[in-house]
């Protein structure tokens, strides 16, 4: 388990990344300095890879040991997702979460960062530049949020609500066009579902208790690791739907959060059949 003086560390780095490399590019980039990956959606800016590269340097200073697996670098080398699979420490980072609303000015991205050894996430960070604040968690030492002058307060969640008055996010885009139908339609029998395209802020949101659950079908380790740690240190409840623990190398299902494990239970259940409702009959069966 990495020491507080290491969390310390990786706070004041992302910090001072952002300051450096983010925030002077936030509504000043060129369009030379746009780009897409996957495709037209799916973008990277300049300051996308020059802060996954101060990153990458600064971590490298502090744990010397680890390995780091960035979006940035995955996509470059997608080998360097073996990291997670195996023994030894790796920081995931994601350098600008939220790049589509930070190319197009809007000011709902941040930074994640999470720790793992040997296979579990042992700490997390969702960073938001703008405000110079922070949601963390290390394993079995509880989630709590801090910022530039501020004292560190726990965060403390417990969804007592029916799924019925829950609202959350669903980023129904991301699924295949077949299923879309069938995940908006199973949204409107919750309190409401939205997406704001930054994993960051949907976990803040859903770990200081503004929301109520959360799903995803995109699997990207830098997206979903940290927020994960942080709302189960917060008492909230993420597994894949289904229960199977979500785990660094998972790549494929869908990964419930919830401010409770009833909430989760009755979210996973509601999405899991109208998911299974798509379902060719010969996939269904048993």
């Amino acid at each position: 388990m990495i020491d507080r003086s290491a969390e310390t560390a990786l706070i004041e780095l992302v910090r001072e990344v952002a300051k450096a490399e983010i925030l002077p590019r936030f509504r000043r980039l060129d369009a030379t300095e746009i780009d897409t990956k996957s495709g037209p959606e799916d973008l990277v800016t300049a300051a996308d890879l020059a802060a996954e590269a101060k990153l990458v340097e600064g971590i490298a200073r502090i744990m010397p040991d680890a390995e780091v697996v960035g979006e940035e670098g995955v996509a470059a080398d997608p080998s360097r997702l073996d990291l997670l699979s195996g023994s030894g420490c790796v920081v995931v980072v994601d350098p600008v979460d939220g790049t589509w609303n930070f190319a197009r000015g809007l000011a709902v991205f941040g930074v994640i960062l999470a720790v793992v050894e040997d296979g579990r996430t042992v700490f997390g960070l969702l960073y938001d530049p703008v405000f110079d604040d922070w949601f963390a968690a290390r394993r079995g030492g509880g989630a709590w949020t801090g910022g530039a002058g501020r004292v560190d307060r726990p965060l403390t969640i417990d969804g007592t609500m029916p799924v019925s008055e829950a609202s959350g996010y669903v980023p129904v885009n991301l699924y295949p066009e077949e299923l879309r139908m069938a995940v908006s339609q199973a949204t409107f029998r919750t309190g409401g579902a939205r997406s704001l395209r930054c994993s960051c802020h949907e976990y803040r949101l859903l770990a200081s208790g503004a929301v109520d659950y959360l799903i995803s079908g995109l699997l990207k380790p830098w997206d979903h690791l940290a927020g994960a740690l942080i709302t189960r240190e917060a008492g909230g409840f993420a597994a894949m739907m289904g229960g199977q623990p979500y785990r660094p190398f998972t790549t494929e299902g869908q990964l419930v959060a919830a401010s409770s494990y009833p909430l989760w239970s009755g979210v996973s259940e509601l999405f899991e059949t109208a998911l299974q409702s798509q379902m060719p009959a010969s996939s269904t069966s048993s």
